[in-house]
């Protein structure tokens, strides 16, 4: 059996409320989605939390996912809007408190991670929440640009701009060359 027709398998099983299929199916996308949105969040603790809360909306909303459609993009789409909707609650509640913010991007705080990987963090945090979302499905998660414009609900010809014009920005933050 395919890996496409097992995990088809565990999807329609779990839809009819095999818990176990669906456990099954979180063991074979949590890395991925965890990994997806560490390099959105750049925060593992809030990117385990969202991965979490992205598992759960899954679960509730798994009677609508469309048999015909791909799982894994589906779900990097619902990681995405939890991280989108966590970005504005984190912003709301920056504005209830009144703490001046000049950059509304949050930029990772050093650790005791190699300097190159905190060059690549920064750089990834420079580029737009749209433009970061693209790169890390397709650069770093293997995603194609169509599995990438399915998941983010964005036109493919807007994926493939996002990639090229995010991948040439890290690039340029980080000394290289695109040549």
């Amino acid at each position: 059996m395919t890996a496409e027709k097992y995990e088809n398998l565990l999807v329609a099983q779990a839809k009819s409320g095999s818990s176990e299929a669906f456990a099954r199916l979180v063991s074979l996308h949590q890395q991925a989605v965890r990994n997806f949105l560490r390099r959105l969040c750049a925060n593992s603790a809030d990117a385990d939390d969202l991965a979490q809360d992205t598992f759960v909306a899954a679960w509730e909303n798994l009677k609508q996912f469309s048999s015909g459609t791909a799982f894994r993009p589906w779900l990097h789409g619902i990681a995405y809007r939890a991280f989108l909707s966590a970005r504005r609650s984190w912003f709301r509640r920056l504005r209830r408190e009144t703490i001046a913010v000049e950059n509304t991007e949050v930029i990772a705080s050093p650790t005791a991670q190699a300097d190159a990987r905190l060059d690549l963090t920064r750089a990834l945090q420079s580029l737009s929440k749209e433009q970061r979302a693209c790169v890390a499905l397709c650069l770093a998660a293997d995603f194609s640009h169509s599995e990438a414009a399915a998941a983010l609900n964005i036109p493919l010809g807007t994926v493939k701009s996002h990639v090229q014009r995010g991948r040439a920005q890290i690039l340029a933050a980080l000394g290289g060359n695109d040549g």
